[in-house]
């Protein structure tokens, strides 16, 4: 427990002193002592070309990969990329500093109103922290783990913990304590960073299994009582000023671009959770050229403007929002901590952004919000929208490249399409994007049918994020784009069509997992190529299209390979009321499947209902079935529904390359899948093992004799 660890000498408060909660507002953040102007002339000076050679590493004799906290890599140089220069992640932010300083870096609401910080004082913030960390005994190669929602003090903890010489690791907010204490122990954290009294409770429940941890800080909420070692973040603020400029600059002097400074740690579905270790190099390298091959603009020629709302513990959001941000002078602007329950759209619109991402399940459920909508609109209205977004998928499916639209698209788009991008808060949106679970071809031409393409990004953890990429230059429909500059793909173990294993190259590979010598050297073979895991195939033009996952492949007990992707994207497209398909068969006599309806989600909790969504209630009518719930199909076994998905799954089944990959049995689930049910990770990807043994009982009587 805390309360025998020792803390900083006269570093708290006294008693009684009135301490503020650290709900910071744009006023406060440079006042006092503690923001003091000298800090931006030593970013300037540490900035300055000699710094910078001094920082350039020189590691000849360094292994690829390592499994250290406090190891070094040899940069992956690919002599066919002229861009080699490599630069930290503090050296990154000066020069965003120089350029972008007086712009507005981060947005965030307080009490109903929209406050902006510029760029130079989210420098001077996250030094502040740097040097707070500093103060609570933050050691070289350790980390601050960061459990809490998306906001700004989560960017200046992230950002200080590299400047002090940390390592940022986040922590997903629906973790339980023992998941936190996995990561926790494992990473060596020094300060866990939380942004709720709830999360709290979970560290002290935890804490003296943590052997490393000296304190916790608090943002967002004040604690309700008094625990030794645990701060406000005001208070964390207040200790930086104790610490002297030159020591945080010392510290930043000797940083190089190839030791690590981000830990992502995998969802674990296939055993214990990995810290992937990311280099300086890995997150700066990304941030500049992999969102450059996303034609991600610079603030010189358009400030960019997007929604922070997905986990920051996985390295999509960070990549995305925190890193690529500083780069390039983006504005980022939090969401509310109930963004997918519902209040996202509320802050689309408000904001109105350049550029967005989302996991494909939140497209999907934007997708049935419309659809749900649509349905319940006049008959004039329905059919205008239909009309229109007819025309404009018939468009951009005939004509996918040219921005020249005929007469009848600019109709449908002026009338009718502009007006459902302006309610969505897509009224200014140029790029929207996807990536880290597969997407059905579904919700892609739905999409498209309003005029918004989603550009897909495909990589891991391991890759830093994006290792290709899909953007407005360099699209193809269903396609993962081309591969980000610096680096390189193959496949390996190729069949008869091409499909193979990715493996990768280049700038964006990870440094190794941490302690786990053996599942690094499984990952990265004796050439240094990453192995994915994944499968797919490239087109005589590089476009890359994922066609399923190595480790998911289903081998049946005749030895047929097959990959259930494609088969279970077709039964979603031929039975529009399933909302999730999962195919089953590993070393089994023949194929069955798993399916749930589609259903709302309570908004409160964001859990799946018993209501049927309009669509799905649409698809029973129309087979003659007044079912509204899932219960009533389900529980009554109702005849209607269950003859059109028979004869929906018979269709595929007719459309299969050969008989082993036909579907044989089937059943619908209860309930959908979810994240609190375990059957979705935090990015709502579908953990296949965890539903197997969870539904291992129905599974087992598919194939009773």
């Amino acid at each position: 427990m805390p309360d025998g660890r020792e803390t900083p000498q006269d570093s708290r408060p006294a008693p009684g002193s009135g301490t503020t909660p650290p709900n910071l507002g744009a006023s406060s953040l440079t006042d006092g002592h503690t923001l003091s102007k000298e800090s931006l002339s030593h970013a300037l000076d540490l900035s300055s070309p000699e710094k910078a050679k001094d920082a350039q590493p020189n590691s000849a004799e360094e292994a690829l990969w390592t499994t250290r906290a406090d190891g070094r890599v040899r940069l992956r140089l690919d002599p066919s990329c002229p861009q080699q220069r490599a630069c930290t992640v503090h050296q990154m932010f000066c020069r965003a500093l120089e350029q972008y300083g007086h712009l507005h870096a981060l947005g965030f609401k307080r009490q109903g109103s929209w406050e902006r910080i510029t760029y130079a004082q989210y420098y001077l913030q996250a030094r502040q922290a740097a040097k707070g960390f500093l103060k609570l005994g933050l050691e070289r190669a350790h980390s601050v783990a960061i459990l809490g929602f998306n906001s700004p003090e989560w960017f200046f903890s992230a950002v200080g913990t590299v400047f002090a010489g940390g390592i940022v690791t986040g922590i997903y907010t629906t973790s339980s304590p023992e998941a936190c204490q996995y990561i926790a122990r494992d990473c060596r954290a020094n300060i866990i960073v939380v942004d709720a009294q709830k999360q709290l409770e979970k560290i002290l429940k935890i804490w003296e299994n943590l052997p490393h941890l000296k304190a916790v800080v608090m943002y967002g909420e004040t604690p309700v009582e008094k625990v030794a070692s645990v701060y406000t973040m005001e208070e964390l603020m207040e200790l930086g000023g104790q610490v002297p400029e030159e020591d945080l600059d010392a510290i930043l002097s000797t940083q190089q671009p190839n030791q690590c400074c981000a830990l992502v740690y995998t969802s674990g579905t296939t055993g214990s959770p990995k810290g992937v270790m990311l280099s300086q190099d890995n997150i700066t390298w990304m941030a500049r050229y992999g969102s450059q091959a996303g034609s991600i603009q610079p603030a010189e020629v358009q400030q960019e403007v997007v929604v922070s709302y997905l986990p920051l513990s996985h390295i999509a959001a960070q990549i995305y929002d925190l890193w690529t941000g500083i780069q390039w002078g983006a504005q980022v602007c939090f969401a509310q901590p109930d963004a997918l329950k519902g209040s996202l759209v509320d802050t689309l619109r408000e904001v109105e952004p350049t550029s967005h991402m989302g996991v494909p399940r939140v497209w999907e459920k934007i997708m049935e919000r419309i659809q749900e909508v649509a349905a319940q609109s006049g008959f004039i209205r329905r059919k205008m929208l239909l009309w229109a977004m007819a025309v404009m998928l018939e468009h951009n499916l005939t004509c996918p490249s040219s921005d020249l639209k005929p007469f009848a698209a600019r109709l449908a788009d002026y009338l009718v399409l502009a007006k459902v991008r302006q309610a969505l808060g897509f009224a200014k949106c140029r790029k929207s994007f996807y990536g880290a679970a597969p997407m059905t071809a579904e919700t892609q031409r739905f999409f498209l049918g309003l005029n918004i393409r989603l550009y897909s990004a495909y990589g891991l953890s391991e890759t830093s994020g994006p290792h290709f990429m899909s953007s407005p230059c360099n699209f193809r429909l269903y396609s993962s784009g081309k591969v980000v500059p610096g680096c390189r793909a193959k496949l390996v173990n190729q069949d008869a069509e091409g499909i193979g294993e990715i493996c990768m190259w280049g700038r964006t590979v990870f440094m190794g997992y941490l302690n786990m010598e053996d599942k690094t050297r499984e990952a990265i073979d004796a050439d240094g190529w990453l192995h994915s895991g994944d499968l797919g195939r490239l087109d005589g033009d590089g476009f890359l299209y994922i066609t399923g996952r190595l480790k998911e492949l289903i081998i049946t007990a005749g030895g047929e390979n097959v990959p259930p992707l494609p088969i279970e994207e077709a039964v979603k497209t031929e039975l529009p009321l399933v909302s999730s398909a999962m195919l089953i068969g590993d070393q089994r006599k023949f194929l069955s499947m798993l399916l749930t309806l589609k259903c709302t989600l309570d908004p409160d909790t964001c859990e799946p209902t018993d209501m049927l969504t309009e669509q799905a209630v649409e698809f029973c009518q129309r087979v003659g079935s007044r079912a509204t719930r899932v219960s009533d199909i389900v529980g009554r076994k109702d005849e209607a529904v269950y003859r059109a998905i028979e004869e929906g799954i018979r269709r595929v089944n007719g459309n299969a390359a050969a008989r082993p990959y036909h579907i044989q049995k089937w059943a619908i689930l209860e309930r959908d899948f979810s994240i609190s049910g375990g059957e979705l990770g935090p990015t709502m990807k579908l953990k296949r093992l965890a539903v197997l043994e969870k539904y291992k009982d129905v599974i087992d009587s598919f194939y009773l004799e």
